[in-house]
């Protein structure tokens, strides 16, 4: 789906507020963009979905590139997530494309899957942020100070689970993502963790937004609107986060998902 080049004001000033909340709150786009495009706009969810994957891969490019000149990126992460996630990316798109229905009619199986599982995928995003404090203190010790053993194949596992999340719905790339692999690699730095989460989600966003546009479910018109108010919102988001009160904000943000979600849901 290609429109006019213009860019629409309206959903520029949308990107811009999901800009800023990603600054403050470290939330994967997806999971804010999505449903707002959505609920609010009427977006058909195939669109919303294929629109907002490569608005992730070209937001995400630049995070890591900041995160791979600061030496923030575990390389061997990434290619560990990407060995499940690149398959699993390929093959979900695959069966969306047997399922038929998301470029041309706006219908069918796969529109009512896309559907489905990006209401879940919302409320599952909601819910960690509410509970990952706690998750974490209580699995965490139960994995060992290291990890677990098997470490490297959960990680192509989780990889495979996000390939499949994130190609359906967009979201869950961030919020799962990062909590898995905080449980499985507890010695590892933070910044190293996330910066490593979005160097995986380059390709992924990429592979299933490649496969979206493919399918016919891309707004390029709309990519550009989102793009020209996001990158500014993120940017000042990120200077202004150090002000503002994480506790208050992760929990107002849950709870709006939750409302969403089940919106989407039910």
């Amino acid at each position: 789906m290609v429109h006019q080049a213009a860019i629409d004001p309206l959903y520029s000033l949308s990107g811009l507020a999901v800009g800023l909340l990603v600054g403050l709150t470290g939330v994967g786009g997806g999971s804010l963009m999505t449903p707002l495009l959505v609920v609010l706009f009427g977006v058909h969810p195939a669109v919303a979905v294929g629109t907002d994957l490569l608005y992730a891969a070209a937001t995400k490019s630049v995070g890591t590139a900041v995160h791979g000149f600061s030496g923030t990126v575990d390389w061997r992460l990434v290619r560990r997530l990407a060995a499940g996630s690149v398959p699993a990316t390929a093959a979900t798109v695959a069966v969306l494309d047997l399922l038929g229905g998301i470029g041309s009619a706006h219908g069918g199986a796969a529109s009512g899957l896309i559907s489905f599982v990006l209401g879940l995928a919302v409320l599952m995003t909601a819910v960690l942020l509410l509970s990952r404090p706690w998750l974490l203190r209580a699995i965490g010790p139960r994995l060992g100070a290291d990890g677990p053993r098997n470490a490297a194949a959960l990680t192509v596992l989780t990889g495979a689970v996000l390939g499949v999340l994130v190609s359906l719905s967009s979201v869950g790339a961030g919020a799962l993502g990062t909590t898995v692999l905080f449980l499985l690699y507890p010695r590892m730095a933070t910044a190293r963790i996330v910066g490593s989460d979005i160097a995986h989600a380059v390709p992924l966003t990429l592979l299933a937004g490649f496969g979206h546009w493919m399918l016919g479910s891309v707004d390029w018109h709309l990519l550009l609107s989102l793009l020209t108010g996001s990158i500014p919102g993120i940017v000042i988001g990120s200077l202004i986060a150090v002000r503002v009160p994480d506790g208050l904000i992760r929990p107002a943000l849950a709870c709006v998902l939750l409302l969403v979600g089940s919106r989407l849901v039910f």
